[in-house]
This record gives structure tokens, sequence and C-alpha cells, in this order.
């Protein structure tokens, strides 16, 4: 006769190694779903470095009519800044012209603050204060993906001629509610800024 505890051992071995196979099953199922994600990832990159850089895109903009994009960044700045124009939070500082140049793109624009408005001028126009930077950079800032020190410190932006007023206006759009902005902008602004972060990344091949 073989009694229970024997039968229980020489049960033993055989749970043992069905429970080691299963875990080596499992082990299996996880490196091979890992494999799938670093392919896509890497298959993502190359697709990434593919794309041109920004500095390819502007010649082709400017083709593009001045006034269509004055009015296309006009309608931009006045959904961003919809609250503190609202309220007359931005009224100290009616009059005032702020400059934006996107360097990549070759793109400028003049901002003129008024009383419970903005206006997008011409170009040639000259700003009191001016905010350089690439497209991917300001789009960070925009986005808040990044903080406009961290931006400034490591000299991806630059800010020229009125320095008090333009850390002036950063400081009030740095207390702007990311909430204020409607949700449809925050997508797309977030969205963009990490596709264009992405593909730098992938085309200068570093992680910045």
């Amino acid at each position: 006769r073989v009694g229970g505890e024997e039968v229980l051992a020489a049960a033993q071995p055989d749970h043992q190694w069905a429970a080691l196979a299963r875990a080596d099953h499992a082990v299996r199922l996880v490196a091979a779903k890992h494999g799938d994600r670093i392919g896509a990832v890497q298959f993502a990159h190359r697709a990434l470095r593919r794309l041109p850089p920004p500095e390819r895109l502007a010649a082709p903009l400017r083709l593009l009519p001045e006034p269509l994009l004055r009015r296309g960044s006009l309608r931009l700045i006045e959904q961003v800044l919809a609250v503190p124009l609202a309220d007359g939070r931005l009224d100290d500082f009616a009059g005032r012209r702020i400059g934006v140049e996107v360097t990549d793109l070759g793109l400028r624009w003049i901002v003129a603050i008024g009383e419970r408005r903005v206006e997008v001028l011409d170009s040639s126009e000259t700003a009191e204060a001016t905010v350089r930077g690439t497209a991917t950079d300001l789009l960070l800032l925009a986005s808040r993906l990044e903080d406009a020190d961290t931006l400034f410190f490591h000299r991806r932006l630059q800010l020229t001629g009125d320095v008090e007023l333009g850390l002036a206006l950063r400081n009030l759009l740095d207390q702007l509610p990311w909430e204020s902005i409607p949700l449809a902008l925050r997508i797309v602004l977030n969205r963009g800024a990490r596709f264009a972060r992405a593909a730098r990344t992938a085309y200068r091949g570093t992680d910045g």
C-alpha cells in the first residue's frame, strides 16, 4: 500500500514542472510583446527620420499670402488669450507690440495689444520685445510641455528688445489656467508639440 503522503510526494514534482512551464510560457509572452513594442518604436523612429526638418518648409510657407498667415495666427492668439482679454488682464499692455519669430520656418508676427483685443500687424512693423525660437520649442512652450525658464536657460528661446515688457507678459501668461484654453486647441497643441519633439529627436538622434 502507498500512503497519502507518498502519493503527494510523488505528485509534487509534476506540479512543479507544470508551474515552471506556465511561468516559462508567461515569460515568453512578455518577451514577445516587448519585442513587438520595440519593433514598433524602431519603425516609428525610422519613419520620423524620413520627415523633412522644419527648415525645408520655410520656402513653401513664403509662397502663402502674408494676410492669410496673419488671419490664421490672429484666430489662434484670440483663442489662447480669450480669458485674459475678456477680463481686462491685458489692459495694462494696451498699445504695446510683441514680436514672435519662428526661426526655422522664417516666420515673424507682430502682435499689437489693445483694450480687450489684439491685432496681428505686418511683419515689417517694429516690435518692442521679440521672442525667438524654433517651431518645436515654441510649440513646447505653448503646449506647456516645457516651461519658459528651461527653454530660456538653455537658449532654445531668446527674448530681445524690451526685456522687462517681455518678462511681464510672460509672467501673466504663465498664470493663465491651462483649462481656460479651448479643449480642442489644447489637444492640438499637445499632440502637435509631442509629434514635433519626437520628429526632432529622431532626426537629430538625441533626446532634445
